[in-house]
C-alpha cells in the first residue's frame, strides 16, 4: 500500500520543504496533505492536496489561523493509504485519519516542536500577545497529541532532546537532506555564472569573511564583521530582510569594508562560499542547512556554541566552535579555520547529502522507495 506524506503547509523556498521533496522523491506514489499551499517549483501541484483552510484568508495569517489548525488536522481523510509520513514543526503531527485501517502506522519527522509555543525566547514569533495568549493553552494538548502513538524521528541531537523536555517522547535521529552532490558536480561555482551574478562576483575582493542568510536579528550576521574586524579583512554579507538597515549601519561604523550582496542566487551564493576564507554563523538553529552548504564547497564554518550546528561542524576539521567573543579570540578563530584541509571539510559534508537522507528515511519507515509518478487530486482533503 502507499504512504501519504503531511506537511504543515507548503512554501515556495525553505528548509522544511527541501524535506518535504526529498520525501516525495523517495516516495513518488504518495499524495502530499497539507493545510494550504503556496506552490513549490519541484513539488508536483496534481499530488497535493490542501484542506478548507486554502480557501480562506486564514492562510496569510498564521497566528490566527492556529487555533483552527488543531481541529482541521483531526477530521482528514487517509483514503488507500495504510500510514502517513508527517513532516512537522507546528501541528502536523496532531493528524488523525476518520477512515483509518487497523495496521496504520504514523512517522513523524520532526523539524521541532514548535520553538514559538514551547521555547519562545529562541524565535521572535513567540513575542506576538496572540501566541503567548495562546502557548498555556495549546501546550499540554500537543503534549497529549504527541502521546497518541507514533515512531518519531528528530533532525538533530539538539531537536531530539527538545523532543524530550517538551513531549516526553524519545526518537531518532535524521538529519536533514543538503544537495551536497549537486553542488560537488561543479568544480568551480566561480566559472558557472551568468554575466550579473559574475559582475557581483568580480567587485568583491579576493579575501573576504562571509555571512549569508535572512536579515533578522538572531541570524547574528553582525558577528562576521567583528571577526573580520578582529583580523583586518573585508566582510561580506549576503541576503535581505528587515535588518538590512541596521547591518548597513554597522558597516559603516566598522574598520574594515563591508560588502553587501543582495538575494543572491544559489549558483552566486555557492561562488560566495567558494571564495571566503570561511562562513560565519552564529544564528542557534535546530540544525542549519547554509553551513553543510558552505562545507560542501570546501568551506570552513566559524559557527557559535550553541545548537545543531555542533553536529554538522566537526571543531578542528570542518570548521571551528567559537567559545568566546574576544578579540584574540575571534582573531584566532579565523586563523584556525582558514588553515583546516578544504578537501577534508568536503568529505565531511557529505554525509549529509540528500541520498544519505533517503536511505535513512527507508530504513526507519520500513517502507521501501517508489518510482512511479501519482496523478493526484483533492478528493480525500476534508473540507
Amino acid at each position: 500500500m502507499s504512504g501519504l506524506i503531511v506537511h504543515e503547509w507548503l512554501e515556495p523556498t525553505g528548509g522544511a520543504e527541501k524535506v518535504v521533496r526529498e520525501m516525495a522523491a523517495t516516495y513518488s506514489d504518495a499524495r502530499i496533505l497539507t493545510l494550504w499551499s503556496d506552490g513549490h517549483s519541484e513539488i508536483d501541484p496534481s499530488r497535493v492536496s490542501e484542506t478548507w483552510l486554502s480557501r480562506t484568508p486564514l492562510r496569510s495569517n498564521k497566528a490566527l489561523a492556529m487555533p483552527l489548525m488543531l481541529p482541521t488536522w483531526r477530521r482528514q481523510l487517509i483514503g488507500e493509504a495504510d500510514w502517513s509520513l508527517v513532516s512537522s514543526h507546528l501541528f502536523a503531527h496532531h493528524v488523525a485519519f476518520r477512515d483509518v485501517r487497523k495496521d496504520y502506522e504514523k512517522f513523524v519527522y520532526v523539524h521541532t516542536p514548535a520553538r514559538y509555543i514551547w521555547e519562545p525566547e529562541l524565535d521572535a514569533r513567540g513575542n506576538s500577545a496572540i501566541i503567548r495568549g495562546l502557548a498555556n493553552v495549546l501546550k499540554p494538548i500537543d503534549r497529549k497529541r504527541a502521546s497518541e502513538g507514533a515512531h518519531f524521528a528528530a533532525n538533530s541531537s539538539f531537536v531530539r532532546e527538545r523532543i524530550r523536555r517538551t513531549w516526553n517522547q524519545d526518537a531518532d535521529i535524521i538529519y536533514p537532506p543538503v544537495s551536497v552532490s549537486a553542488i560537488q558536480c561543479v568544480s568551480r561555482w566561480s566559472d558557472a555564472l551568468g554575466p550579473g551574478d559574475a559582475d557581483v562576483l568580480r567587485k568583491l575582493p579576493e579575501e573576504f569573511v562571509l555571512s549569508a542568510s535572512r536579515f533578522v536579528p538572531y541570524k547574528r550576521l553582525e558577528m562576521a564583521i567583528s571577526i573580520a574586524e578582529a583580523s583586518d579583512i573585508p566582510a561580506v554579507i549576503a541576503g535581505g530582510g528587515p535588518q538590512e538597515e541596521a547591518l548597513r549601519a554597522r558597516g559603516e561604523k566598522s574598520s574594515i569594508p563591508v560588502y553587501f550582496v543582495q538575494r543572491p542566487s544559489d549558483q552566486l551564493l555557492y561562488a560566495l562560499y567558494e571564495r571566503a576564507l570561511a562562513y560565519v554563523f552564529m544564528a542557534v538553529e535546530d540544525f542549519g542547512i547554509m553551513p553543510v552548504e558552505a562545507m560542501a564547497v570546501g568551506t570552513p564554518v566559524i559557527c557559535g556554541n550553541e545548537g545543531g550546528v555542533l553536529e554538522t561542524v566537526a571543531d578542528g576539521i570542518s570548521g571551528v566552535h567559537l567559545k568566546s567573543k574576544d578579540t584574540q579570540s575571534l582573531q584566532h578563530a579565523l586563523q584556525t579555520a582558514a588553515s583546516l584541509d578544504r578537501n577534508a571539510i568536503r568529505e565531511h559534508a557529505k554525509i549529509f547529502d540528500a541520498a544519505v537522507f533517503r536511505k535513512k528515511l527507508v530504513s526507519w519507515t520500513g517502507r521501501s522507495a517508489t518510482i512511479q509518478t501519482l496523478e493526484g487530486n483533492d478528493e480525500h482533503a476534508q473540507r
